[in-house]
């Protein structure tokens, strides 16, 4: 897979003085969690990125409930870690794919082009009996060299304009189950049901367990997608829909945006649509 490594490549690369490794474990219903567990114990030199306090900004008005972080703040707490456009760097979570994936669409954001997820993530890696650490890294700052990549995120505006004018060489996926989409069950948004024109993709199918699906299985979980056309992926905040965005890219997709205010943006303007 062209962004998936998995752990035997990553444990032949622990000592890599240019392999940078990201612990992006997180739980929504316990926000303290991940941080907490990094702290007990995570994979030899990884540092820790939070999705709340370093991946997304403050929520506010608009902008969703995970809202992107202010990239000069972002960028700094990278160059703190060691990390520059040069690194090697490979993220990884409890294995669910979202928080690591969040991680490295921001990176691709950047401009950084060696940014990969952990195939399975620290529980398939435990499973293997592979080292662990306690030890919190402390690595050199560096300097990183940005180059945004405005092509790979969808705005507010955009999507409208998908949405009215029904744009027929734009497509919505909808990342989030079924049961969300169709505005039957909705137990975290202020509204059910989804943006108008989107299609269903549920994120989780793009899995196995902890791990990624082959790049056949993905074709075939898009095989109704055009590829000529631009789609853009969202969630209900920007996060499960990005290893949707991952699993599209690992297909062959190469016009793909994330929506990353998602759903949870969408609704907090009242004039929006819901389908």
């Amino acid at each position: 897979m062209k962004y998936i490594k998995d752990k035997e490549w990553l444990l032949n690369c622990l000592n890599e003085s240019h392999v940078r490794i990201v612990d992006c474990r997180f739980s929504l219903t316990e926000p303290e969690k991940g941080k907490s567990e990094y702290l007990q114990s995570h994979l030899p030199g990884a540092v820790f990125f939070d999705l709340e306090t370093d991946l997304s900004s403050p929520v506010q008005s608009h902008g969703g409930r995970h809202p992107m972080p202010m990239l000069t703040e972002f960028i700094a707490k990278l160059e703190n870690a060691g990390i520059d456009e040069n690194k090697l760097v490979i993220a990884y979570d409890y294995g669910d794919g979202a928080y690591a994936a969040r991680f490295w669409w921001m990176l691709q954001y950047l401009g950084h082009e060696n940014v990969y997820v952990l195939d399975g993530g620290f529980k398939g890696w435990v499973e293997e009996e592979y080292p662990v650490s306690e030890e919190i890294p402390v690595f050199e700052k560096t300097e990183f060299h940005f180059r945004i990549q405005p092509e790979l995120m969808a705005t507010t505006e955009e999507v409208k304009e998908v949405v009215e004018k029904q744009l027929s060489n734009k497509i919505l996926i909808d990342s989030r189950e079924k049961k969300r989409y169709l505005g039957i069950e909705e137990p975290i948004d202020k509204k059910a049901g989804h943006i108008p024109g989107a299609i269903n993709k549920p994120w989780m199918e793009g899995l196995s367990g902890n791990y990624y699906k082959s790049v056949a299985d993905q074709k075939q979980r898009f095989v109704n997608v055009e590829p000529n056309k631009e789609i853009i992926v969202y969630c209900g905040s920007g996060v499960t829909a990005a290893p949707n965005y991952l699993a599209l890219r690992e297909a062959g997709f190469e016009k793909v945006k994330l929506y990353v205010g998602s759903f949870s943006d969408w609704i907090s303007y009242a004039e929006n649509n819901i389908e």
